[in-house]
């Protein structure tokens, strides 16, 4: 087995990168995670037109972005999702974004894999941009699908937090929150790139503290962002070096204790700034068998 070589740790060996093509990754080491968030391809580059910044600019985001149909489609994300299978804790669980290119792919093959589907939820984002050609409703939302290794190992859900979070009420599959905030693009920006405010909110919602996250699709690594801040452990792989190195300055610009907690009283989703501070110190802790990865 070839060894993996790592891009990144932090000195506490908690948050890890990985500069490879996931699907020959993840064959090579053993681990097991509580968690992962995957925010794959969403094969949506196909030279259409949105506004940005109120500018006409194109949806194209690189050949990586790029439909080749419907059975491509179905094959990728069967091989990757069958991958990160492998390297789940038998109660972990999978967080899958998407939009309609690829989200009824992704459901499918979770489905035929033996995944048990625990929620689509959908989120509505505070400030999407405005559809231009005036013959659509505006695209305002997208999914991601939440499921467990297992249909007959139970899952870890934080139902109290997510009901204090929500005025004392269930919260239900649609979370409304804003995209990406100029905040948090101080170190550089990624084409699809996630907000903190949905990943703090993924990871509180199904680990404790301690758990090791995932992501197989790191880019600039908002997960790892989010697991620091949450006291989590992180490993994200990518193919591209310009997102590992921006993932990489990302976090060590938490290495700072004031920009570390100004960050996380920026993130969005609690009734205070406090609130979440004040949780973390009494947050449950996982009993994690790894103290750091294999490599």
């Amino acid at each position: 087995m070839k060894k993996v070589k790592s891009y990144y740790k932090s000195k506490d060996n908690s948050f890890n990168l990985i500069h490879g093509d996931t699907f020959k990754v993840l064959s090579q080491f053993d681990f097991y995670f509580d968690m992962i968030f995957a925010d794959p391809p969403y094969f949506l580059s196909n030279n259409g037109l949105t506004i940005k910044n109120g500018e006409i600019v194109s949806v194209n985001k690189g050949d990586w972005d790029k439909s080749h149909g419907y059975d491509f489609i179905n094959a990728f994300n069967r091989e990757w999702i069958s991958l990160c299978r492998e390297k789940m804790k038998d109660n972990g669980t999978i967080w899958i974004s998407g939009t309609m290119h690829n989200i009824f792919s992704v459901g499918q093959v979770l489905t035929e894999l033996g995944f048990k589907i625990l929620n689509v939820i959908t989120w509505e984002k505070t400030n999407p941009p405005p559809n231009f050609s005036c013959r659509y409703f505006t695209h305002s939302t997208e999914q991601v699908i939440w499921a467990r290794k297992s249909s007959k190992v139970p899952h870890y859900y934080n139902y109290e937090l997510m009901k204090e979070i929500n005025d004392g009420k269930q919260m239900k599959d649609v979370w409304r929150l804003p995209a990406i905030a100029q905040w948090e693009k101080t170190c550089g920006k990624h084409p699809t790139q996630k907000p903190l405010a949905l990943l703090a909110r993924i990871i509180l919602a199904s680990t404790k503290q301690g758990a090791w996250i995932l992501d197989p699709f790191a880019g600039s690594s908002t997960t790892g962002i989010a697991a620091t801040l949450l006291n989590r452990k992180y490993l994200g792989i990518d193919s591209e070096e310009e997102y590992l190195n921006l993932s990489r300055m990302r976090r060590e610009e938490l290495e700072s204790p004031e920009i570390y907690e100004r960050i996380l009283t920026k993130i969005r989703g609690f009734k205070s700034t406090s609130q979440l501070s004040l949780y973390l110190g009494k947050e449950p802790k996982t009993n994690s068998q790894y103290d750091a990865l294999p490599f």
